[in-house]
């Protein structure tokens, strides 16, 4: 497990011999939970964007066919699977330059500080969120082919155009990375072991991952509506997070809870989504390193 360190590794300099297995576990875990869990995870978009049930969304896909089922998959194979291996690889190497260079420091600090720097890490893909995003989005189906076109497109307003939601985004990973790698092992080690089978570890491991995933989404849950609707404007002037809430709320009725609308979507969608991703972490992790 990344956090796993004893009190002396501070004395050891960082060993940049095998420092690209980390990113290759990260990455290898977020391709498969993306081909199995896109059609969910556009659902929940739908939700998150126009404050529609479960069903409506699901007949809105099915109206438009099963070809553009899988629209927009390029941009999060390209920037979840490279930010999750950032996730995981730049937090080991951030964890192992403060235990370096601030040996006096407590784990649980290190822990924190390494995860809040690898969620800022991860924040440089943001122009992959936003053209994911746009691709998404029914009201840009006419006007986009796809995500080169997109992406040629958002060059005429300017490099900053392409970091529309930068904010929002910022505020959920560093928060959200900082619980994950602080909490998965406590977790695991609190469910009850079933022998040491292979499949006990297995299931402990998607369970942990499950979990805490859900929890964190469901808690980060406004961060991405915001960070959607602010992501779904082309041109013109950037909005601040506070007066895109502002909007979302009024428009939805003034309700607090419909800020929410998708969230049972997107619960579901990350006990499966973290279940996979932890799990094959574990699994590539114990290859790698065996």
């Amino acid at each position: 497990m990344a956090t796993d360190s004893n009190s002396k590794a501070p004395l050891i300099a960082p060993d940049s011999s095998n420092d690209s297995r980390e990113f290759v576990c990260g990455w290898g875990a977020q391709f498969i939970n993306i081909i199995v869990t896109f059609p969910v995870n556009k659902v929940m978009f739908r939700q998150m964007l126009h404050g529609v049930s479960p069903v409506s969304a699901a007949r809105q896909l099915s109206r438009e066919g099963c070809i553009s089922l899988y629209r927009g998959i390029l941009p999060p194979l390209c920037q979840r699977t490279i930010s999750t291996s950032i996730m995981f690889g730049m937090f080991e190497q951030y964890g192992k330059l403060l235990r370096y260079y601030n040996p006096h420091i407590s784990h649980g600090a290190t822990v924190a500080l390494a995860a809040m720097l690898a969620g800022c890490t991860e924040a440089i893909l943001c122009p992959f969120e936003r053209i994911q995003t746009l691709l998404q989005d029914k009201k840009f189906h006419g006007k986009y082919r796809n995500s080169l076109h997109i992406a040629q497109d958002l060059r005429q307003y300017g490099v900053s155009e392409y970091y529309r939601g930068i904010v929002p985004i910022l505020l959920r990973n560093g928060p959200s990375n900082i619980l994950f790698f602080s909490l998965r092992g406590h977790i695991k080690e609190s469910l009850p072991a079933a022998g040491n089978t292979w499949w006990s570890h297995i299931i402990r491991d998607f369970v942990s991952g499950a979990v805490l995933g859900a929890f964190i989404s469901t808690v980060m849950y406004p961060l991405n509506v915001i960070k959607s609707h602010q992501q779904c404007q082309v041109g013109g002037p950037f909005q601040p997070i506070h007066r895109t809430f502002l909007e979302v709320y009024n428009a939805r009725g003034r309700k607090f809870r419909k800020i929410f609308h998708g969230v049972h979507v997107n619960y579901s969608r990350a006990l499966v989504s973290w279940g996979i991703i932890n799990t094959m972490y574990e699994l590539l992790h114990k290859l790698l390193y065996s």
